[in-house]
């Protein structure tokens, strides 16, 4: 339904709640904006709309509580579309106010946006033009959950599945009705079921600003893909919506996510609360720099017309200041309550952790209102432990049940994998949990986010297929992107026809993703990586809406080993709860069991090698956690050289082998049934390659 032409008259309205609310005597529109003289609400019929047809005057005295400004209009129908003009002081450097009453503004608390009349690049080369702004749309549509709820999977038992809701399903080969969008997404859930994950954390669905890119990268056709620049922390992105300009934003993602959760799978928001799309003193202004700049973002103290940037994107958003922890907590506890979401990831998490002078706070009072809310308390919440200026805070984020991506075990399991020397004790560490950062300050190994890659950074296959990146399609020079990416080429630079090469490359990659399932902590594994899926080394393909993003369909069929290999990995790690401990390990026998819950081995039972520079390899027994599991041996050879390990001994123990890296499919990882006893008390373990054994309590059948 859209606005007739009015005019429609107007009464005094409320303060709270902020944004625009559908109520029995009309929509209530309420923003903040403590030092504004003025403001006004242009009402559009609909997208299409070139001029408002109604301009609402506020009266300070009627129209204004506090720092609240605010009017209830009667009769006026949802799906209005509308924005707001703030007047005020313009005194950027000595006070921070950037009041321009030219410029419309999008309602920070919109729960829809649209963009058709947005031109970001016009609005900074020529300046405000009329009514050129996004605009929020007016929603009161019902809808019918059908009983559903967020989930309550514990947390050991998670295994996240990161993905781009665009590129999921944007390719021509993916064969949904709507690609690229909420929707598309529903049709791939028989894919992620049969994958085996528990959750998918979406990049960015916030609505942001695909034009935020610099001007070269615009002009080369490219866009702002990834999604790091929200302004509408309350509305699902437009672009993911078939039909957006009818404000179907809430329904669509809705619709998504209770088809998620038919199918047992929880979502994760990837969140952005350290900056927003407005960037710096040359940003735009859209939305938060129109309402309050001093209040909203952390600037200089001498000079506040510069801002302070810890997140490399021109702003920090000041978090830690009561309205806009209050703004923050607002919107995580209406995406769990209102649209079911099971949990977020907090991008560039440190930089929340700062004062408004960027100095690091010992108790952030937004972290910790996230950590304690009733609402989110049983939503999980990941932090990004650092940010672009270097604060660094894996293993000491603030908090307790703050789940952290551990950079740490990213770092160094692809060290080992590679073939660095001298890191057993440490990898011992990471397939523990990570105790030695997250076990004296009484948290547990599920703190750990365990990942070996991520949508920023090489994937995996091009993480054994280069050493360098390979970047210049982003039209940056190459400036971007990381130098570090730890990666080994495995003798050759990208594309190769040499099958040596591309066999030891497969089984490198089926080694760090073993290594990651294998693990205590939290496994996330990258959309795509299953198939192994390449960026031709792109490292940093934040503006590439392309197929060099997207996700290419038919690799399911061309790639159907590893994806079977990755499938059965999975259903391993969900066999075996001593892999889903929630408890360090104590290397005492657990209640009830003959064995220590953890045993280490080298080549010779209980001598693992810690003290030995050039070691390489490393084995472990994890004794069974209830009566059901069976017995689980490991053992991991990453040297260049083939090594005979010695096999536990222990009675009425039969070992089978479930997993060897070194053969190829099917033979490389084998369901139960399918699984040969092998008998002999020492295994030949080929170079580079993992061997997993399953121990059963029972004669064979």
């Amino acid at each position: 339904m859209s606005a007739s032409h009015g005019p429609y008259r107007t009464l005094a309205g409320r303060r709270y709640p902020p944004g625009a609310s559908v109520e029995d005597d009309g929509v209530n529109f309420s923003v903040f904006s403590r030092h504004a003289t003025g403001a006004e609400l242009l009402l559009y019929a609909g997208e299409r709309d070139q001029e408002p047809f109604q301009i609402i005057r506020l009266d300070p005295r009627h129209n204004r509580t506090f720092f609240s400004w605010h009017v209830l209009i009667p009769d006026l129908p949802p799906g209005t579309h509308y924005t707001w003009r703030m007047e005020g002081p313009y005194d950027p450097h000595r006070q921070g106010w950037r009041f321009d009453a030219r410029i419309e503004l999008v309602d920070p608390w919109a729960r829809a946006v649209n963009v058709s009349h947005w031109n970001r690049l016009r609005r900074l080369r020529e300046g405000v033009q009329p009514h050129d702004s996004p605009r929020a749309i007016v929603l009161a549509e019902e809808y019918d959950w059908e009983g559903d709820a967020p989930l309550r999977l514990p947390t050991e038992q998670t295994i996240i599945y990161e993905l781009h809701v665009g590129g999921f399903t944007r390719h021509p080969s993916s064969g949904v009705r709507h690609p690229g969008t909420f929707l598309g997404l529903i049709e791939k859930i028989p894919y992620l079921q049969a994958l085996g994950i528990t959750h998918v954390e979406l990049l960015p669905i916030m609505a942001f600003d695909e034009q935020d890119v610099p001007e070269q990268v615009w002009d080369a056709g490219l866009r702002n893909y990834w999604g790091y620049s929200s302004f509408g922390f309350f509305s699902p992105h437009p672009g993911y919506c078939v039909t957006p300009e009818q404000g179907t934003h809430r329904r669509e993602f809705r619709d998504m996510v209770k088809a998620l959760h038919k199918a047992g799978i929880g979502i994760i928001l990837d969140v952005v609360f350290n900056h927003t799309s407005e960037a710096g003193a040359d940003g735009p202004t859209m939305t938060f720099k129109g309402f309050g700049n001093e209040t909203f973002y952390c600037l200089d103290s001498i000079d506040k017309g510069h801002y302070l940037d810890f997140t490399g994107c021109g702003n920090t958003l000041n978090a830690n200041h009561p309205l806009v922890t209050h703004f923050i907590l607002d919107a995580l506890e209406y995406w769990v309550r209102e649209m079911h979401v099971d949990g977020f990831r907090f991008d560039l998490a440190s930089a929340m952790a700062r004062d408004a002078d960027g100095r690091p706070m010992a108790n952030p009072p937004v972290l910790w209102e996230i950590e304690l809310s009733d609402t989110l308390a049983a939503s999980k919440i990941i932090a990004e432990a650092w940010d672009a200026a270097g604060l660094y805070q894996v293993g000491s984020f603030p908090g307790y049940r703050w789940m952290e991506w551990n950079g740490c075990y990213r770092d160094s399991m692809r060290r080992f994998v590679r073939g660095d020397p001298g890191m057993v004790p440490e990898i011992a560490t990471r397939l523990s949990g990570s105790s030695d950062l997250y076990q004296a300050n009484l948290r547990k190994p599920t703190n750990s986010i365990n990942f070996i890659t991520c949508h920023d950074g090489f994937t995996l296959w091009d993480l054994v297929s280069y050493e360098r990146k390979h970047n210049l399609a982003n039209h940056e020079s190459g400036r971007d992107g990381t130098n570090g990416d730890l990666s080994w080429n495995c003798g050759v630079e990208g594309e190769t026809t040499d099958a040596a090469i591309v066999s030891l490359r497969r089984r490198q990659a089926k080694n760090l993703l073993s290594l990651l399932f294998l693990s205590q902590g939290i496994p996330m594994l990258l959309a795509g990586d299953e198939l192994l899926r390449t960026q031709h080394g792109n490292n940093n393909a934040w503006c590439q809406d392309n197929a060099l993003s997207w996700i290419d369909w038919s690799l399911v069929e061309r790639e159907g080993q590893m994806l079977h290999f990755v499938r059965a990995l999975i259903a391993l790690r969900k066999r075996h709860p001593s892999l889903q401990r929630s408890h360090f390990f104590s290397g005492e026998p657990t209640q009830g069991a003959e064995l220590e819950d953890v045993l280490w081995h080298g080549t010779e039972l209980g001598a693992p090698d810690w003290g030995d520079p050039e070691a390489r390899s490393l084995g472990f027994t994890l004794a069974p956690t209830c009566e059901h599991e069976d017995l689980l041996h490991v053992i991991v050879n990453m040297d260049a050289q083939a090594q005979v390990f010695e096999l536990p001994v222990l009675p009425s123990v039969h070992w089978y082998l479930a997993l060897d890296t070194s053969e190829v499919a099917p033979l490389d990882i084998l369901a139960p049934v399918d699984q040969i006893r092998v008998e002999a008390r020492q295994h030949l373990v080929h170079s580079r390659s993992i061997l997993v054994l399953e121990g059963r309590n029972r004669p064979d059948e």
